[in-house]
Protein backbone atom coordinates (compact mmCIF):
# COMPACT_ATOMS: atom_id res chain seq x y z
CA UNK A 1 0.00 0.00 0.00
CA UNK A 2 1.11 3.96 -0.30
CA UNK A 3 0.19 6.19 1.65
CA UNK A 4 -0.44 9.52 -0.49
CA UNK A 5 0.84 12.73 0.36
CA UNK A 6 -3.22 13.78 0.30
CA UNK A 7 -3.40 11.14 3.06
CA UNK A 8 -0.27 11.85 4.99
CA UNK A 9 -1.03 15.75 4.89
CA UNK A 10 -4.67 15.57 6.17
CA UNK A 11 -3.46 13.29 9.15
CA UNK A 12 -1.12 15.84 9.81
CA UNK A 13 -3.58 18.56 10.08
CA UNK A 14 -5.78 16.69 12.05
CA UNK A 15 -3.39 15.79 14.63
CA UNK A 16 -2.66 19.49 15.03
CA UNK A 17 -5.93 20.21 15.02
CA UNK A 18 -7.08 17.70 18.04
CA UNK A 19 -3.78 18.62 19.60
CA UNK A 20 -5.04 21.79 20.49
CA UNK A 21 -6.08 21.63 24.09
CA UNK A 22 -8.44 25.11 23.33
CA UNK A 23 -10.41 23.81 21.10
CA UNK A 24 -10.21 27.05 18.91
CA UNK A 25 -9.94 26.88 15.42
CA UNK A 26 -7.06 26.96 13.61
CA UNK A 27 -6.39 28.91 10.34
CA UNK A 28 -5.14 26.65 7.16
CA UNK A 29 -2.10 29.08 6.95
CA UNK A 30 -1.11 28.24 10.39
CA UNK A 31 -1.86 24.58 9.63
CA UNK A 32 0.20 24.59 6.36
CA UNK A 33 3.16 26.52 8.08
CA UNK A 34 3.34 24.17 11.18
CA UNK A 35 2.92 20.74 9.35
CA UNK A 36 4.72 22.15 5.81
CA UNK A 37 1.62 21.66 3.78
CA UNK A 38 1.15 23.63 0.27
CA UNK A 39 -1.50 26.28 0.92
CA UNK A 40 -3.28 25.39 -2.04
CA UNK A 41 -2.95 21.55 -1.92
CA UNK A 42 -4.20 21.84 2.26
CA UNK A 43 -7.30 23.93 1.09
CA UNK A 44 -8.38 20.99 -1.32
CA UNK A 45 -7.74 18.24 1.92
CA UNK A 46 -9.49 20.48 4.16
CA UNK A 47 -12.65 21.18 2.04
CA UNK A 48 -12.52 17.06 1.17
CA UNK A 49 -12.55 16.73 5.18
CA UNK A 50 -15.58 19.05 5.42
CA UNK A 51 -17.33 16.98 3.20
CA UNK A 52 -16.75 14.05 4.85
CA UNK A 53 -18.03 15.41 8.13
CA UNK A 54 -14.42 15.18 9.81
CA UNK A 55 -13.70 18.67 10.10
CA UNK A 56 -15.83 22.42 9.81
CA UNK A 57 -14.71 25.65 8.95
CA UNK A 58 -15.46 28.63 10.56
CA UNK A 59 -15.94 32.02 9.58
CA UNK A 60 -14.92 35.61 10.97
CA UNK A 61 -12.09 37.11 13.10
CA UNK A 62 -11.16 34.20 14.71
CA UNK A 63 -12.25 31.60 12.54
CA UNK A 64 -10.40 28.87 10.61
CA UNK A 65 -10.72 25.17 10.97
CA UNK A 66 -11.80 22.64 13.88
CA UNK A 67 -12.40 19.02 13.84
CA UNK A 68 -16.69 18.18 13.20
CA UNK A 69 -16.79 15.48 15.23
CA UNK A 70 -14.84 14.33 18.22
CA UNK A 71 -11.28 13.16 17.47
CA UNK A 72 -11.89 10.24 19.47
CA UNK A 73 -14.57 9.22 16.66
CA UNK A 74 -12.43 9.94 13.92
CA UNK A 75 -10.55 6.91 12.81
CA UNK A 76 -7.03 7.16 10.23
CA UNK A 77 -9.36 4.91 8.03
CA UNK A 78 -11.95 7.43 8.24
CA UNK A 79 -9.36 10.14 6.65
CA UNK A 80 -7.78 8.06 4.15
CA UNK A 81 -11.62 7.48 2.90
CA UNK A 82 -12.22 10.87 2.48
CA UNK A 83 -9.74 12.31 1.02
CA UNK A 84 -8.37 9.22 -1.07
CA UNK A 85 -11.16 6.52 -1.89
CA UNK A 86 -11.09 3.15 -0.40
CA UNK A 87 -8.79 1.33 1.74
CA UNK A 88 -7.50 -0.98 -0.96
CA UNK A 89 -8.98 -0.75 -4.65
CA UNK A 90 -7.44 -3.23 -7.87
CA UNK A 91 -7.01 -0.86 -10.96
CA UNK A 92 -10.31 1.72 -9.69
CA UNK A 93 -12.01 -1.57 -8.37
CA UNK A 94 -12.99 -2.37 -4.56
CA UNK A 95 -11.67 -6.02 -4.07
CA UNK A 96 -14.91 -7.73 -3.77
CA UNK A 97 -15.80 -6.27 -7.33
CA UNK A 98 -12.63 -7.77 -9.35
CA UNK A 99 -13.56 -10.11 -11.23
CA UNK A 100 -10.74 -13.10 -12.49
CA UNK A 101 -10.72 -16.64 -14.49
CA UNK A 102 -11.00 -19.71 -12.62
CA UNK A 103 -6.96 -19.99 -12.17
CA UNK A 104 -6.40 -16.61 -10.75
CA UNK A 105 -9.85 -16.24 -8.92
CA UNK A 106 -7.66 -16.63 -5.38
CA UNK A 107 -5.69 -13.67 -6.09
CA UNK A 108 -9.59 -11.90 -5.07
CA UNK A 109 -8.92 -12.97 -1.75
CA UNK A 110 -5.16 -11.93 -1.46
CA UNK A 111 -6.93 -8.37 -1.67
CA UNK A 112 -9.48 -9.04 0.81
CA UNK A 113 -7.06 -10.12 3.11
CA UNK A 114 -4.99 -7.19 2.69
CA UNK A 115 -7.99 -4.74 3.26
CA UNK A 116 -8.89 -6.34 6.47
CA UNK A 117 -5.64 -6.48 7.93
CA UNK A 118 -5.22 -2.74 7.06
CA UNK A 119 -8.48 -2.25 8.66
CA UNK A 120 -7.31 -3.61 12.05
CA UNK A 121 -4.59 -0.76 12.04
CA UNK A 122 -6.18 2.20 10.38
CA UNK A 123 -9.66 1.63 11.96
CA UNK A 124 -8.16 1.09 15.54
CA UNK A 125 -6.58 4.18 15.41
CA UNK A 126 -8.19 7.68 16.53
CA UNK A 127 -7.13 10.95 15.35
CA UNK A 128 -6.92 11.87 18.85
CA UNK A 129 -4.72 8.67 19.92
CA UNK A 130 -2.40 10.23 17.35
CA UNK A 131 -2.74 13.77 18.98
CA UNK A 132 -1.74 11.81 22.27
CA UNK A 133 0.93 9.74 20.95
CA UNK A 134 -0.70 7.16 22.92
CA UNK A 135 -1.38 4.09 20.38
CA UNK A 136 -3.50 0.99 20.93
CA UNK A 137 -1.62 -1.68 22.22
CA UNK A 138 -2.38 -3.91 19.11
CA UNK A 139 -1.02 -1.42 16.95
CA UNK A 140 2.16 -0.52 19.18
CA UNK A 141 2.74 -4.16 19.03
CA UNK A 142 3.23 -4.57 15.52
CA UNK A 143 6.11 -1.74 15.56
CA UNK A 144 7.58 -3.62 18.42
CA UNK A 145 8.60 -6.34 15.66
CA UNK A 146 12.19 -5.32 14.53
CA UNK A 147 11.04 -6.80 10.89
CA UNK A 148 8.40 -4.46 10.94
CA UNK A 149 10.78 -1.43 10.47
CA UNK A 150 13.12 -3.04 7.54
CA UNK A 151 12.33 -2.52 3.87
CA UNK A 152 11.91 -5.75 2.15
Amino acid sequence: MRVSAKSDYALRALIEMAGRADGRAVSAEELGRLQDIPHGFLQAILADLRRAGVVMSQRGQSGGWRMGRPATDVSVADVIRAVDGPLVSVYGLRPEAVSYNDSADVLQHVWIAARSSLREVFEEVSIQQLADADLPPAVTKRTADEDAWKAH
